[in-house]
């Protein structure tokens, strides 16, 4: 269950980085109480995550969730882009989440 929890926590550090930019500096009211939302449900949420799991594993994937899915916002709702290392250094951020998952205890 924890790693389900964690996994949410990740979700929600996308949806916080994502507000953050709506946010245009806070100045949208909207996007700001999302970030406020997200954020606050990101952290507790990987405090919950850190009460079973290793702290240093958790924050590598939590953090790891939430750096592949903000980049992949960023290519496909801000037209960022997509080049071969990009992608490459996506990749292997994700081998390194799953990495975390087999070896952790």
């Amino acid at each position: 269950m924890a790693w389900i929890i964690l996994i949410i926590a990740g979700v929600f550090e996308i949806g916080f980085t994502t507000c953050l930019k709506l946010s245009d500096n806070f100045t949208n009211t909207k996007w700001s109480i999302g970030f406020v939302v997200c954020i606050s449900m990101s952290f507790f949420m990987l405090n919950k995550a850190v009460q079973t799991i290793p702290m240093g594993t958790a924050y590598a994937v939590w953090t790891g969730i939430g750096a592949v899915g903000t980049v992949l916002v960023g290519i496909f709702l801000y037209k960022e882009p997509a080049d071969f290392w990009r992608i490459f250094f996506i990749f292997l951020l994700i081998g390194s989440i799953i990495g975390l998952k087999v070896v952790a205890k």
